[in-house]
């Protein structure tokens, strides 16, 4: 190969990397989180992790007179009690009707049904690894929250990742500008940590539970991105037909 051929070669792989940016960065999101939930799982088996999580729970919870009062002021607690609901899955379904009504008078099917199947996968996933799992809980004196199931993962960190993440993702093609792209991702980051801190910070969670559940998250919310992608693609490939109408005009 001459250095003609390799400097066109150079090129044109730069191109494609610019151009699947994107899909590239998504596959590493989705490697990276199945990686760390397996990492995760299995430390929490192990005195290493049993003992970081006891020192997160007692770290928040210093007091040995009231073990259930958290670190800090009042107001505090009172703000993580709000905040945490935006995990749960009333507030959560709430939130995705309304997306999703929004999205079908846009026309935008197929970005719809894939926030429905985001958010009803999430909660299989969640449910499901539960199950498997059957982690307990802190105990109930340090709890600031009722709690219904097993502790592993996190299922309002789950959830709160599969949902802003793909709200983020979906707003940011609305936006051309980078700093309104930035800026909506970053929002949708946030709202996904808030909402798995006050798990941590309210004792309803051990701190592995919600970094498991940030990572099936995030790492569903990009598989379906994905699929998304590769069917645009394949539309975009495809011939026009002036009879019917795309899938997504996203």
């Amino acid at each position: 190969m001459t250095s003609d051929q390799i400097i066109a070669f150079g090129r044109r792989a730069l191109r494609i990397a610019r151009t699947e940016i994107a899909a590239v960065s998504a596959l590493f999101i989705v490697a990276l989180g199945v990686m760390t939930f397996v990492e995760l799982a299995d430390d929490m088996t192990e005195a290493d992790g049993r003992a970081f999580d006891q020192a997160v729970l007692l770290a928040t919870h210093p007091s040995t007179v009231d073990p259930g009062d958290p670190w800090g002021p009042w107001w505090l607690e009172e703000s993580a009690l709000d905040l945490t609901a935006l995990g749960g899955v009333a507030v959560l379904t709430l939130f995705a009707l309304i997306v999703v009504g929004f999205l079908l008078l846009q026309r935008k099917r197929l970005s719809a049904l894939l926030l429905v199947l985001a958010l009803a996968g999430g909660v299989v996933l969640s449910e499901g690894l539960k199950a498997v799992f059957e982690r307990d809980r802190p105990p109930a004196a340090y709890q600031a929250v009722e709690t219904i199931n097993a502790s592993f993962p996190s299922g309002h960190s789950l959830l709160s990742a599969v949902f802003y993440l793909s709200i983020g993702v979906m707003l940011t093609r609305a936006f051309p500008q980078k700093r309104f792209k930035a800026y909506v991702m970053g929002v949708a980051l946030l709202l996904a940590l808030l909402v798995g801190l006050t798990r941590v910070y309210l004792a309803a969670h051990w701190a592995t539970d919600v970094l498991a559940g940030w990572s099936v998250g995030a790492a569903w919310a990009m598989a379906l991105w994905l699929v998304a992608y590769a069917i645009q693609r394949r539309q975009a490939a495809r011939p026009a037909e002036p009879h019917t109408l795309p899938v997504d005009e996203a």
